[in-house]
Formats: structure tokens, C-alpha cells, sequence
């Protein structure tokens, strides 16, 4: 439409401009002495219409020329910048689709635009990292040790990276200069938790977990399994004296210490060590907050002397319990082995025979089997105790 318009307007001042000549007789008149020159109006007009736009050519024609390099660098950067973004988006693309080889590439790629070059660097080097080609990965991860406004990305990526790779050490020295910097968020806490927990550092793990909680950012399953883990670790070390054990339950939270799996550990590792009043504690507190078959038999290990006031409190213990649960194999196999031990035969045989009945594990049908046998041994009644060993010895093979 618009160009319809133009060719309308040129028709129209070209009819104008001949009829115009047609009836314009006037003359332009150049004096140069002794020279004179005479041309028709129409024939000037014409001639500086067409100086104009020479002159108008020659002009455009000129500062094309002279802006020519600038539009050129200027197109050369756009088509740099054009594939550096395109190289940063092949390279994230890659990355998630798991082609590490090529993400590296488009990495390299994108990493020739200045502005890219530290995100490429992390891009790069967790697909040279996944392609175990640690040097590589080094070598991206050193290209941007300066630059302050990747830092945290920086030293987050190495902790994670050297994590996955069991450099438990190396990664806790980024979690330090990390937390150096002032920055603390709840993604560092847990690679500083998995960095810990492969170095074995029990009670940092622990105090990881117990702040990690706080902020709700563990699974209660998971957190569960890693206070288990760490517990476990400290309770059943083998350095350990009676004295160092006490020191390691007494800085054990009271809150914790009534969770089952942390109790029976610790029961385990008092008893290990003779320390037989004070697991004997440990189990009846838990058990009063939790029942736990674990627990129950560590109750059971911690066994006072024959004749003894703790014995006789024991059994009453269980016998109490056992009115509450009368089907728990468990408690059953306790008592009875708390009664063998105080000589109680007729208790004795009858809580043992009911746990080899309730019984739904293999260990305990023999250990119920060997405290009969036992029990038939100090009776004199050498058929019966010679037939429980046999059913003790085949549930072992079985």
C-alpha cells in the first residue's frame, strides 16, 4: 500500500514538473567575464536535482564506508554472543541428558564469551567430573578460582564433586573456606554432613544432623539411620575403656538416649566392658518410653549375679512386663534365662518352652534350645539336655 502511495505521488509531480516545463519559457543566466552562459530553467532545475542527489549518494556512500568496520565487529560479537548462549544451552541440555562428552564440548564453546565463561566452568567440569577425568575437572574448576562472584557456586561444586569422589579431606577444606566467607545455607551443611560422615567424624556428623533437623531439611528416616550409624560407630569402638565408654554416653543427649536403636548399643557397649548396672539402667529407660527386642536383650546380657537383689529386681521386671506382652518370644526368652540363672527350673522351662514357641527367628529357637539343654545339664537329665543341643545344633545349620 505504501508503495502504490509512492508511485502515485512520483506520477503526480512528474506531470506537474512537464507541465510546468511546457509552459515556463524562463532562462538562468551565468556571468563569468568575459563569459556568459545561458541555460533554461527547466534544464538548471533538472541539473541541481541531480547534484543533490549526487551529492546525497556520496555522502551515504562515504559513511557506509567509514562505519563499515564497526558494523562488522559489531556483527561479529552478536554472532559471538549468539553462540556462546546456544553453546551454554547445549552444554546444560547435555548435562541432564547425561551425554557428559558432549556437554564438555558445548562447554568449550560457550566459555569463548567472557560472560558465560564461569558458568561453562562449572558445566564443564561436573561433565569432566562424571567422565572420571579428574584432571579436566581440576582444570575448569582452577579457571575460576578468582572470580569472587562465583565463589560460593565454586567451592559448592568442589565440595559435592570431591564428595562423590571419597575425598572426604579435600572436601571438608572447601567446606571451611566456605564457611569462612560467612555463607552457611542448609545445601552446604549436608555435603559438609556426607564429607564427615566418609572421614568417620562421628560427633560432627552428629551435631550436622542435629542442626539439619532443626531446619527440617532431613528426611526423619534418613536422620533416623544416620544417628544410628553414628552411634554405632562411637559405641562399638573397639579403643574404648569402661571409662571412655561413660564419657561417650554421658555427652549423649537425654533425648536421644531413650531411642531403641541408641539404648541397645549402648547396653551392648557397657556390658562389653563389665559395665553391667549401668547398661541395666540404660535398657529399663528406654524400654519405658519404647519396647525394642534389641533392647530386651540387651536386657537380658545385663543379667546381675545369681542371688543378688538385681537379679531377683530383674526378674520381677520382666514378669511384670511379661503380663503386658504375653506373646513377645522376646521377653519370653529373657525371662526364662533370668530364671535359669537364679535356678527358678519350673519358671525357667516354662518362659523358655513358651519362647521356642512364639519364636519367629532362627537365633531365637536356638539360644531358647540351649538354655533347655542347659537347664536339663544342671537338672541331671542328661536325654533331654542331649536332645536340646541337637535341635540347637541343627537350627545353627539351618
Amino acid at each position: 500500500m505504501r508503495l502504490l502511495i509512492w508511485l502515485v505521488a512520483l506520477m503526480a509531480a512528474a506531470i506537474g514538473i512537464a507541465v510546468t516545463a511546457r509552459f515556463n519559457p524562463g532562462n538562468v543566466v551565468f556571468f563569468y567575464p568575459p563569459h556568459r552562459i545561458d541555460v533554461s530553467l527547466n534544464f538548471f532545475v533538472v541539473l541541481v536535482g541531480l547534484l543533490f542527489a549526487f551529492l546525497y549518494f556520496a555522502v551515504r556512500a562515504f559513511r557506509a564506508t567509514v562505519s563499515m568496520p564497526a558494523k562488522v565487529a559489531a556483527y561479529r560479537q552478536r554472532k559471538r554472543e549468539r553462540d556462546g548462549n546456544k553453546g551454554l544451552r547445549d552444554a546444560l541440555k547435555a548435562l541432564f541428558e547425561g551425554r557428559f562428552g558432549h556437554a564438555e564440548k558445548a562447554a568449550a564453546r560457550a566459555a569463548e564469551l567472557p560472560e558465560n565463561a564461569g558458568l561453562a566452568a562449572l558445566i564443564g567440569s561436573r561433565a569432566a567430573h562424571r567422565m572420571r577425568q579428574s584432571a579436566r575437572r581440576d582444570a575448569w574448576l582452577a579457571g575460576i578460582a578468582h572470580d569472587n562472584n562465583l565463589k560460593t557456586a565454586r567451592l559448592m561444586t568442589v565440595t559435592e564433586l570431591l564428595v562423590d569422589d571419597h575425598q572426604p579431606e579435600a572436601a571438608l577444606d572447601a567446606v571451611a573456606e566456605l564457611n569462612a566467607s560467612g555463607t552457611r545455607h542448609i545445601h552446604a551443611l549436608k555435603w559438609a554432613m556426607k564429607a564427615n560422615q566418609q572421614a568417620r567424624n562421628w560427633p560432627e556428623v552428629l551435631r550436622l544432623v542435629r542442626s539439619l533437623d532443626k531446619h527440617k531439611a532431613l528426611h526423619p528416616a534418613l536422620s533416623s539411620r544416620l544417628r544410628e550409624l553414628a552411634y554405632d560407630a562411637l559405641l562399638t569402638d573397639g579403643s574404648h575403656d569402661a571409662e571412655s565408654i561413660k564419657r561417650v554416653w554421658a555427652a549423649v543427649p537425654a533425648a536421644e538416649r531413650v531411642k531403641p536403636y541408641i539404648a541397645a548399643h549402648a547396653a551392648q557397649a557397657l556390658n562389653a566392658r563389665g559395665l553391667h548396672d549401668e547398661a541395666r539402667i540404660t535398657a529399663e529407660e528406654s524400654l519405658k518410653v519404647e519396647w525394642d527386642d534389641r533392647v530386651v536383650r540387651a536386657y537380658r546380657e545385663a543379667a546381675g549375679a545369681p542371688g543378688s537383689p538385681t537379679l531377683l529386681a530383674q526378674i520381677e521386671h520382666c514378669e511384670e512386663w511379661i503380663r503386658q506382652r504375653p506373646n513377645d518370644a522376646e521377653l519370653a526368652l529373657t525371662l526364662g534365662a533370668l530364671c535359669l540363672k537364679q535356678k527358678l527350673w519350673g519358671k525357667a522351662q516354662r518362659y523358655l518352652e513358651q519362647a521356642l514357641s512364639d519364636a519367629t527367628e532362627g537365633r531365637m529357637v536356638r539360644e531358647a534350645h540351649l538354655k533347655l539343654a542347659q537347664m536339663h545339664e544342671a537338672l541331671g537329665q542328661e536325654a533331654e539336655a542331649a536332645a536340646h543341643y541337637r535341635q540347637c545344633a541343627l537350627a545353627s545349620i539351618l
